[in-house]
C-alpha cells in the first residue's frame, strides 16, 4: 500500500467492476470470477489466502486494495436468543444488524441507511435522523461480519430482511446492487425468495422495484387501519397516503406463490382494537397477502411514550 493513499475495500464490487479491476492490472478476465467467488462465496478476509491467484497478482491487489468488514463494537443478547450487533463502519459511523436464530433457519435484519428520515413515531431510529445512505459494500459487510461472528457456514438456510436502520427504498440503487451479489449463485448464493425489503410505503420506488426482474420479496410497514391513524403514527402518510399505497400494492406484480407481507406494530390502545382488526381486514381484502403482527417495545424517548402508557 502506498503511504498516504488509503486502500479501497473490495467488498461491494460486483462482477463487472472486478473485471475492470483485473484488466487494469493486466490480468485475464477469468481472474475476476475467481476473486468474486473468493470474496462472496468463500468469504476470504485475507488477500494472501487467495492462493488460486498468482503471487504477483496478490501483491498488486494488496498494494491498493483490502478486504474489510465492519467492526463489531458490541453484542446485545435478548432472552429469545436474538443478538443485536453494533457495527462500526470505516468512517466511524455506527449501524445495527440483528441476528435472529430459529429452529430451521437464521434471519439477519439489515440496515440500509445510518439513521432514517421517515420519522415513524414508534421507531428508535427515527430519533437519530438521517446520517447517510450505506454503500452496497457496507450492506454486504453486515452479512459477512455477522456470518463470521456467528460461524454461519456458506449455504446455510439464511433469510435476510431489510428492516433495520433506514428506509431501503430511499437507497434503492445500493440495496439492489448488494442484493444482486447476495442472490448470485456465484456470489453469496442466497435465493431471492429468502430476501425481503421492508418499506414504509415509498410508492414511486415500489413501482420501480416492481419492474426489476431480480427483485426480492416486499413487505409493507402498515401499522394503522385508517388514513388519520397512519398519519399520526407515520408522517410519510402525508406524502404517500394509505389509499395510494394500497393501490400500488394491488398493482404490484406477484410471482407464483408469492405474497405481500404487511407488518403491523401493535401499539397498545392506539391501533390494536377489534375495530382496527376489522378495518385492516377490509383494507387488504382480495390481496394475496399476510399480516405480520409485531409487539412494540416502547422507550422513554419515543414520541408515543405517554400515549402508550395510558393505553
Amino acid at each position: 500500500m502506498n503511504a498516504g493513499i488509503p486502500s479501497q475495500n473490495l467488498i461491494g464490487l460486483d462482477r463487472q467492476e472486478l473485471e475492470r479491476l483485473v484488466q487494469s492490472l493486466g490480468k485475464a478476465p477469468y481472474r475476476a470470477r475467481q476473486l468474486y467467488q473468493a470474496l462472496y462465496g468463500r468469504r476470504e478476509v485475507n488477500l494472501a489466502a487467495l492462493t488460486d491467484l498468482d503471487r504477483n497478482f496478490r501483491a498488486a491487489l494488496a498494494a491498493h486494495y483490502e478486504i474489510t468488514y465492519p467492526d463489531v463494537q458490541g453484542e446485545f443478547v435478548s432472552k429469545d436468543g436474538s443478538v443485536r450487533y453494533l457495527l462500526r463502519l470505516q468512517d466511524n459511523t455506527s449501524i445495527e444488524t440483528v441476528y435472529m436464530p430459529e429452529e430451521e433457519r437464521i434471519t439477519l435484519c439489515l440496515s440500509s441507511q445510518a439513521g432514517c428520515a421517515v420519522d415513524c413515531r414508534f421507531c428508535f431510529t427515527a430519533l437519530l435522523g438521517l446520517q447517510r445512505n450505506l454503500s452496497a459494500g457496507e450492506i454486504l459487510g453486515q452479512v459477512l461480519a455477522v456470518a463470521k461472528a456467528r460461524s454461519i457456514a456458506h449455504g446455510s438456510r439464511l433469510n435476510l430482511v431489510f428492516m433495520g436502520m433506514g428506509e431501503p427504498l430511499l437507497n434503492l440503487a445500493q440495496v439492489m446492487k448488494a442484493i444482486r451479489i447476495l442472490a448470485d449463485p456465484q456470489g453469496s448464493g442466497i435465493p431471492l425468495r429468502r430476501l425481503t425489503i421492508s418499506t414504509s410505503g415509498i410508492v414511486p420506488r415500489m413501482r420501480e422495484l416492481a419492474r426489476d426482474p431480480r427483485r426480492p420479496k416486499l413487505a409493507i410497514s402498515l401499522n394503522a387501519s385508517s388514513e388519520q391513524q397512519r398519519t399520526e403514527l407515520m408522517p410519510i402518510n402525508r406524502k404517500y397516503p394509505l389509499s395510494e399505497l394500497l393501490r400500488a400494492c394491488r398493482a404490484y406484480p406477484l410471482r407464483p406463490r408469492e405474497l405481500l407481507t404487511f407488518e403491523y406494530v401493535l401499539l397498545g390502545g392506539l391501533n390494536d382494537t377489534d375495530a382496527d382488526a376489522r378495518r385492516v381486514g377490509e383494507l387488504l381484502r382480495g390481496m394475496r397477502a399476510k399480516v405480520n403482527l409485531i409487539p412494540c417495545n416502547p422507550g422513554s424517548e419515543l414520541p408515543l411514550r405517554q400515549k402508550l402508557l395510558k393505553g
